[in-house]
């Protein structure tokens, strides 16, 4: 049986409400009623008013305000917890939980895990059986536990990285229920439809019949997702789905292949937007760089668009061996080209020169692709150089002209004839032909086949028995148009035609842009032999899967059940094919949750005869807060009303009523805004204090544990300074990135709080500005403990994914583990490394240039003297130099090594000592030499 919604932690305590009646007995008498004797003459006096009366009881008002305060002071030491009842209890049927877990599901999956494992709960009261059905298993067991194995049960279900077909489920369904009898259903739905949403639900009312369902919807997050990523001319954009409605805005991130972040890209819906874009105006060398976005704060395998090198913005060279005619451009052979490629590539037109300089220059600049357009006769050495090209990779498309048909050469696809042939000529009784088909096994493939385009000169080919299989598309009397192999790695290609209008229109058709597309796709990456396994059945390339998503986007090893895919596959991820990477690390192909068409809708199940339930509302609260906040609000008004009510204030109140509020009103604010004198503000006092002494700073995160520790470990590393050094800085102050002046401090302790919310864009950039003037930024995540052994936590704990997000936005150098020759390791004591409360975090620091390097100056800002502008760390110093007032240590150290917290304070003097003296102690190596030159 279903309990009541509202239960107390501590019931016992309620008894103390039957003490009210007492408490109201004593608060209705204030002072004892004065003795009553009567005197005629005073008869006289009872017309005069007296200037000030006591009354003799409590006003009734007043008593049950008090009273109401003090019910409220124990229903609260009660623990009220408010625990609102779905529906579904009451009876003895079994529970059937039906659990949406597809990608869409991922990103409130603790929501949903909460309510089922509350509605378990309830079934345990009720000593119900119950069977957990998630929709992506349809040949799961159906079976009835007990509600202790269920919610075991319950925490090993994990969302899938894929789209579900909730109707492949009611078969299974169907017979379980048919075998129970009477059950009890609950759907725990994430409100998306990704297709067959309505048969699902029409199905699903007609399997149920008469049993109770209740469908939990709305409360939760809705899903986002992200789909048709394109590398534009100018920029990249990613469309931004979502279900519901509403104003909302957002962050979509880009990271390359090793996890950095490269840029952001805000997007923002309207209240009817259910579609919306992000653009990165980046450069077109960082968005080829791009291999994930990922929509920030969205933890879902839909939320992550992967990318692979068909995504890169490709670099293509067109050559021509036609005299160029700048009179007239139209009819030169690279102003078709040009226009054709240049929405998906960055083209280079090799104009001046001779063909053979051009092609070499290409060749040496190591371009991916390169368009010989009437290129005919080559020298051996370009002709052996285009051959290894096309051994490593390259993509060489040619098409025809004079002199390609009047040449003899091996770069091509297929043997040609000599000459040409004119189709529709006065001499000829040929027509000229339309386009006939594109092969399916050929790049042009499911391309819409153009009728309006005419060929009227073509080059041939020499019949045989592989001609065929080369042709890509032919003409309506099977004469090829366009031909390609594979060759190694890369691919020949050749138009029949010329690349003007002279030979055909089809340069001037829209299907000439998709077929170059296609062909620019198949540059700077292969899907022939070196890139997967021939399956000897089919015949078909498959490549295996290398990383993949679950369902929180998190990119792990592949599932037992995903297999090798098409290395042409191009749909969106399933069970045996899920959303990642497969084929080789030099050059996999991506695989993601949508495809570029897919688009989300919300799920209607109105036509459903259910009870709704919200997860929100499924949710247990405490009330204890609300009822202190209302018992606290109701003992400052009675000590108002007694303060108005008495002597002094109400003879205030009675002559300056006014007054008396303005004045309450300026102590109240007065008091609320009397600054802290830790905190630094920015006035021209702190300014003096700050520049007058020197000061370490730390940031204030709001969490008053870490604060505080925080605060008690820089003054004991200030302490430890005055002592062993001759430093003597004065207290630490905490500051606010987002408000103070960090220009003061050289060196600004940050704890890194796993789960805090990323700082105002405004703090970044004031962070971001005090490391390129020099500062120094120290991050601490305070957890190499948690880190798993043997990897430094680099990005699995909970504090280095919030240290990524809070970086996301910075200008942050490249970095790297603290060398052994390190200035940082020997500028006042000799470490080799730096322990806190923990030893076995990892130190870093901005990558220096080796003294060769010649891209040094292009290195992001870096602050003065060599120093670097961030260093991280995850051994907790703070907490290792935090003491007592009475000089005890605050918290123990792990794992508590002999003079490891005297290191961890060496540690401290050292960075302190960096950031203030710089490279001088590297500096000093080249002493002799200097003093050996002065000498001479």
């Amino acid at each position: 049986m279903a309990g009541l919604p509202l239960t107390f932690a501590q019931p016992l305590l309620l008894l103390g409400l039957l003490s009210l009646p007492v408490l109201w007995w004593l608060l209705r008498v204030m002072p004892p009623r004065p003795r009553r004797i009567e005197f005629p003459p005073t008869r006289l006096l009872f017309d005069i008013r007296p200037r000030e009366e006591t009354p003799s009881r409590t006003p009734w008002w007043l008593t049950a305000l008090r009273l109401a305060a003090a019910a409220l002071v124990i229903l609260a030491a009660a623990g009220p917890i408010w625990n609102p009842q779905t529906g579904i209890g009451g009876s003895n049927a079994p529970l059937v939980i039906l659990l949406d877990d597809g990608w869409s599901a991922a990103g409130s999956w603790d929501t949903r895990i909460k309510a089922a494992d509350e509605l378990i709960a309830n079934a345990d009261n009720d000593r119900r059986g119950v069977a957990l059905v998630p929709l992506s298993e349809p040949a799961r067991d159906m079976t009835l536990m007990p509600a202790g194995t269920a919610r075991v049960a319950l925490r090993q279900i994990s969302p899938k990285p894929h789209s579900i077909d909730r109707v492949d489920t009611l078969g299974a369904l169907d017979r379980f229920l048919k075998a129970t009898g009477d059950a009890e259903i609950a759907w725990l739905s994430d409100g998306v439809d990704t297709g067959r949403g309505a048969e699902f639900v029409e199905n699903l009312a007609k399997t149920i019949g008469e049993r109770k369902l209740t469908v939990f919807e709305g409360g939760a997050a809705p899903a986002q997702a992200l789909v048709a990523a394109e590398n534009a001319a100018a920029k990249m954009t990613v469309k931004v789905l979502r279900t519901t409605g509403g104003v909302a805005a957002g962050v979509v991130r880009a990271i390359d292949a090793k996890g950095s972040p490269i840029g952001e890209a805000r997007y923002a819906f309207g209240m009817q937007d259910r579609e919306s874009e992000a653009a990165f105006d980046l450069p077109v060398e960082l968005r080829n760089d791009i291999s994930r976005l990922e929509i920030s704060g969205e933890r879902s395998a839909g939320a992550v668009q992967l990318l692979d090198k068909r995504w890169r913005r490709r670099a293509v060279g067109v050559v021509t061996g036609a005299t160029s005619d700048t009179a007239q451009p139209l009819l030169a052979s690279t102003f078709y080209l040009a226009r054709a490629l240049s929405p998906f590539a960055d083209v280079r037109l090799g104009e001046r020169g001779a063909p053979q300089q051009v092609i070499a220059q290409f060749l040496d600049q190591r371009l991916p692709m390169i368009v010989l357009a009437d290129v005919g006769t080559l020298s051996p050495e370009i002709r052996e150089r285009l051959n290894a090209w096309i051994d490593q990779g390259g993509v060489l498309i040619r098409f025809a002209g004079p002199r390609l048909a009047q040449a003899d050469d091996d770069l091509v696809p297929v043997k040609l004839r000599r000459g040409g042939r004119t189709l529709g000529g006065s001499l000829t009784w040929e027509k000229p032909q339309h386009l006939a088909s594109f092969a399916a096994d050929a790049p042009f493939a499911g391309l819409a086949v153009p009728k309006d385009v005419t060929v009227n000169r073509q080059v041939l080919a020499e019949p045989d028995a592989v001609l065929a299989t080369k042709t890509w598309a032919s003409l309506e009397d099977g004469t090829p148009l366009v031909t390609g192999e594979h060759r190694g790695r890369g691919i020949v290609s050749l138009f029949h035609v010329g690349a003007d209008s002279r030979w055909s229109d089809l340069p001037m058709s829209g299907s000439f842009v998709e077929m170059l597309r296609r062909l620019v796709d198949m540059s700077g990456y292969t899907t022939k032999p070196g890139a997967g396994v021939a399956s000897e059945a089919t015949n078909v390339e498959t490549v295996a899967p290398l990383r993949t998503l679950d369902g929180f986007g998190a990119f792990g090893p592949p599932p037992s059940t995903a297999k090798p895919m098409p290395a042409d596959y191009r749909d969106r991820a399933t069970a045996e094919h899920p959303p990642g990477f497969y084929g080789p690390a030099d050059g996999p192909i991506a695989v993601n949750t949508l495809a570029s068409a897919d688009r989300i809708a919300p799920l209607d199940t109105s036509p459903l005869r259910a009870q709704r339930a919200s997860y929100t509302n499924a949710e247990p609260r405490d009330l204890r807060g609300i009822l202190l906040s209302s018992s606290l609000v109701l003992f400052l008004i009675d000590a108002v009303v007694v303060a108005i009510l008495g002597a002094g204030l109400a003879a205030l109140w009675r002559r300056r009523t006014a007054a008396a509020t303005v004045l309450l009103a300026l102590i109240l604010v007065a008091a609320s805004t009397t600054p802290s004198p830790t905190r630094a503000q920015g006035n021209d006092e702190f300014a003096i204090n700050s520049v007058s002494q020197t000061r370490l700073a730390y940031v204030v995160t709001g969490n008053a544990d870490v604060d505080s520790i925080v605060k008690a470990g820089m003054a004991g590393l200030t302490l430890f300074l005055a002592q062993r050094t001759a430093l003597e800085a004065g207290d630490p102050v905490g500051v606010d990135p987002a408000r103070d002046e960090l220009a003061f401090f050289p060196l600004i302790y940050w704890p890194v709080v796993p789960g805090a919310p990323k700082p105002p864009q405004d703090a970044i950039n004031r962070i971001d500005a005090y490391m390129k003037q020099g500062g120094t930024v120290l991050f601490d995540t305070r957890d190499a403990v948690e880190a798993p052994p043997g990897e430094n936590g680099a990005s699995q704990t909970s504090g280095m994914r919030t240290l990524r997000e809070i970086l996301s936005s910075l200008d942050v150098p490249e970095l790297e583990p603290v060398p052994r020759e390190h200035v940082l390791t020997k500028t006042f004591y000799l470490l080799r490394d730096f322990p806190g409360r923990f030893t076995s975090g990892q130190t870093w620091v901005e990558t220096l240039p080796r003294e060769d390097d010649d891209e040094a100056a292009s290195r992001p800002a870096r602050g003065g003297d060599g120093v670097s502008p961030i260093i991280i760390t995850s051994n907790d110093l703070a907490g290792a130099w935090a003491h007592r007032p009475d000089g005890q240590p605050m918290l123990p150290l792990t794992p508590n090594e002999p003079r490891q917290r005297e290191f961890a304070f060496r540690s401290g003097v050292n960075i302190v000592m960096y950031t203030l003296t710089g490279n001088y102690k590297a500096d000093q190596v080249h002493a002799p030499a200097l003093i050996e030159r002065l000498g001479q």
